[in-house]
């Protein structure tokens, strides 16, 4: 009973593959056999990789290179048939169709790939046909299945791998029916069904390692989107955590005040006293409402060089110089210059400045080990100027998986209070990060300075 049962599981399971696969059969050269399927032209970063030194014309033009090699062929095959028709089976009229019916397919594999492969088959069952009765009568023995071959391989090339042993087993199927219709010679099929079978599982190999490459950069290029969209997400969420103690404070500040205003007044008209309280009441409830929203995105400080205390005020330039105490005892040999008259800036200029400064300094000592750095801190006309240079490292940098992303989070943070900010290498080999915040008001608190980067 139990030999039975594992039998009839066995032949369901046998079924289900031959159905699969038959399945597949179906879909890969039935199915829309002769659908548009235009082979595009190459792109201009491969042709520029692989021939940098063409001008930029002839580049243009060469990414036509493999639609004109197959005209070529195209052509020749076309010629070679025509050359090859003399007296014979095939002659005049029909002999200039039969070489349009082997020369069609390759330039239709550009176009129809699929289809292409049954109007080669068609043209190798018919040189088959009017090749029987001839004296030297063979199966391979005309130029279509050679071309046919060709054809085969750019289908694989065109599509996908699994196409090569589908193709193989329906062409010498169909040699087999040939070879018992037409009365010919069965001995050398076997032989050229090996070789056939050799340059289509090449060609699958090239195809799959095609695939396999291209799928290696898209996943690349998708983690590198993610770790920016990721990065710029934290650096946005650590921008609304610092958003959160500047305006926290400032509307604590409103609240006590609101509070206390009727108690410095004396004989408050209630109308006023009335004000005040809306006042402190929205003031409360805003805050309220900020940290219920804001307050979520509170988390420990990942950075060096950070307050140990996620509840101490948020720093500004007056902190420099503990910063820099910070990263000279790292190793990092740093000189600051302060030019212009320092004056109380808005809270959030001078956080973002000090966050500017203390992102250039770390990535100073990530990737330039060994190097000085200078900090200069600029108070102009209009607004605040911060520029943090270093020189060319005097040793190899250790790997910093994840890095790289310092200065994306910079330039959010210089953009969303108006400004402008420049980073790039220096002719000595260093690294230089420029920027300007603008203060239109150095008495007013102007948006609120974001996070580290």
């Amino acid at each position: 009973m139990n030999e039975t049962t594992q039998t009839q599981d066995s032949l369901r399971s046998e079924a289900r593959i031959a159905h699969g696969a038959l399945h597949r059969l179906r879909q890969d050269l039935f199915v829309g056999a002769f659908a548009f399927r235009p082979l595009p032209p190459l792109e201009d970063a491969k042709i520029s990789r692989w021939v940098p030194w063409l001008p930029e014309r002839l580049r243009h033009w060469s990414r036509w290179l493999p639609h004109v090699t197959v005209g070529f062929f195209t052509a020749f095959v076309l010629l070679v048939e025509l050359a090859s028709s003399g007296p014979g089976p095939l002659h005049g009229m029909v002999a200039a169709g039969f070489a349009l019916l082997v020369a069609a397919p390759p330039m239709l594999t550009l176009f129809r790939p699929v289809g292409a492969f049954w109007l080669s088959l068609l043209a190798f069952a018919v040189g088959a046909f009017a090749e029987a009765d001839s004296s030297y009568a063979s199966l391979f023995g005309n130029g279509a299945f050679p071309t046919h071959v060709v054809v085969m391989v750019l289908v694989v090339l065109r599509t996908r791998p699994r196409l090569a042993m589908e193709m193989w087993l329906v062409t010498f199927a169909a040699a087999a029916v040939l070879t018992v219709l037409t009365s010919t010679d069965a001995g050398d099929v076997p032989p050229v069904a090996v070789f056939c079978g050799v340059i289509l599982i090449s060609a699958a190999a090239v195809r799959a390692w095609r695939e396999e490459r291209r799928q290696v950069v898209k996943t690349q290029t998708v983690t590198e989107e993610e770790r920016t969209r990721r990065t710029l997400l934290e650096e946005r969420a650590l921008i609304a955590r610092e958003l959160h103690d500047v305006v926290a404070h400032h509307m604590s500040v409103i609240a006590i005040q609101a509070e206390a205003a009727p108690y410095r007044v004396k004989d408050t008209p209630p109308e006023l006293a009335t004000s005040f309280a809306t006042i402190r009441e929205n003031a409360v409830a805003a805050l309220a409402e900020l940290r219920r929203i804001l307050g979520v995105v509170r988390s420990a400080d990942p950075d060096a060089f950070a307050e140990s205390d996620p509840e101490a005020p948020q720093p500004t330039l007056g902190h420099l110089d503990s910063l820099l105490d910070s990263v000279r005892g790292a190793g990092l040999t740093v000189e600051a210059v302060v030019t212009g008259s320092p004056r109380p800036l808005p809270q959030g200029v001078e956080l973002s400045a000090y966050r500017i400064v203390q992102e250039g300094l770390s990535n100073a000592l990530r990737h330039s080990p060994g190097a000085d750095a200078r900090v200069e801190i600029s108070y102009v006309l209009g607004g605040l100027g911060v520029r943090i240079v270093n020189g060319a490292p005097s040793r190899l940098a250790k790997p910093s998986p994840g890095a790289g992303h310092g200065v994306l989070g910079m330039r959010e943070r210089v953009q969303m209070l108006g400004g402008e900010m420049t980073a790039d290498h220096t002719e000595d080999g260093g690294f230089e990060v420029a920027a300007f915040i603008p203060v239109a008001n150095t008495t007013g608190e102007t948006k609120a300075g974001g996070a580290r980067a």
